[in-house]
Order: C-alpha cells, then sequence, then structure tokens
C-alpha cells in the first residue's frame, strides 16, 4: 500500500497546531509532534525541513484564508466597526491562531512567512483607506494593526480580561467593545482630516 503523503502531512500539521499554540515553539518538541500525530518524528524533517520549518507551514496554513471574506463593505464609521466584527468573529472561530501570533512574536525575532502575510495586509489597509477617503495610509495601517490587536487580545490575554472586567461580561460584550473602539478610532481618523 503506498504512503499517503498528504494525509501525513495533514497529521503533522494538525498535532503542530495543537502543540505550538499549546507550548510554543521552544515548548514543542519533535518528539511531542511525533506522538500527538501518530506519525515517526523523522516524517517532519522529511517534508519540513526541521521544527521552524513546520511551525512556518503551521502558521501558514493557519493564516490561509484568515481574510477570506473580510472585504470591507461601504465607507465611513460603519465600515471600520463591520471589519473589526469580523475578524474578532474569525479568531472566536480559529481561537488556536491568535496564539499562535503571540508565540511567534514571543519566541522569533523575523516574521514567519512576510512575504506571504504583508500582502494581505495591505490589501485590507488600502480597502479601510478607500472606506475613510482622505485618511493617511500609515493611519489606516495603524487601525489595522489596532483592530487585529484587540480582536485576538480576547483569547490570548484571557487572564487580563479576568481581572480587568467585572464578572459576566462574555464574548458578546467583548465583540460589541471592539466594534465601538474600532468605530471610535475610524471617528477620529476622519475628523482629524
Amino acid at each position: 500500500m503506498p504512503w499517503d503523503t498528504e494525509a501525513t502531512r495533514r497529521r503533522l500539521l494538525d498535532a503542530g497546531v495543537r502543540q505550538f499554540a499549546a507550548h510554543g515553539y521552544a515548548g514543542t518538541s519533535m518528539d511531542a509532534i511525533g506522538r500527538d500525530s501518530g506519525v515517526n518524528k523523522e516524517r517532519v524533517y522529511r517534508y519540513f525541513g526541521d521544527k521552524r520549518g513546520l511551525f512556518s507551514a503551521v502558521l501558514a496554513r493557519e493564516l490561509s484564508g484568515l481574510l477570506d471574506g473580510a472585504d470591507v463593505h461601504g465607507t465611513g464609521v460603519e465600515a471600520v466597526a463591520e471589519f473589526a466584527g469580523w475578524m474578532f468573529d474569525r479568531f472566536e472561530e480559529r481561537p488556536t491562531l491568535p496564539r499562535l501570533l503571540a508565540w511567534e512574536s514571543l519566541e522569533f525575532d523575523e516574521t514567519v512567512a512576510v512575504d506571504r502575510r504583508r500582502p494581505l495586509c495591505a490589501s485590507h489597509a488600502a480597502q479601510l483607506q478607500g472606506a475613510l477617503p482622505g485618511s493617511a495610509l500609515l493611519d489606516v495601517e495603524q487601525l489595522v494593526l489596532s483592530i487585529i490587536s484587540l480582536a485576538a487580545s480576547w483569547t490570548t490575554l484571557a487572564r487580563v480580561a479576568d481581572i480587568a472586567l467585572t464578572a459576566g461580561s462574555g464574548d458578546g460584550e467583548r465583540r460589541d467593545a471592539i466594534v465601538r473602539h474600532a468605530g471610535a478610532a475610524a471617528a477620529q481618523l476622519t475628523s482629524a482630516r
């Protein structure tokens, strides 16, 4: 029976998502990846070169499609607020992704797969700039970073939320707050002109 290369690769990537999201890059061993995937750890080297290659492939796969469907619709504050709500929802659907992004920032000196990722952010910054006529690109890029940071922090800074928020604050309240904050930031950009 021939070896199912694609299924093996997928199992290794799935195990990588679970292990890297839970333990970070430094805290994840090749042995753990092998055990989790049920695949000999030597296959990681064959398919991905090394642990960093696997981490890069995991992050690239998890980021692929992240912004699909996130096109900015309309103009003005409402369009920015809608984008922020959409980003929060996407991170809620894929809670391992904010953790992987946090680990990347904590453990690497350079961005993984920057050439593939930068155009995605640039595209959405351009769309938001179009929704906020007259806004400066740098301001809109900062706004995109703020929206991503706000949306991702709900998953990655949950213990901070435990102390900063009163009991009973949940996903819905946080989403509403992020939408309001993104809208307020967009309003400030349009009024600063």
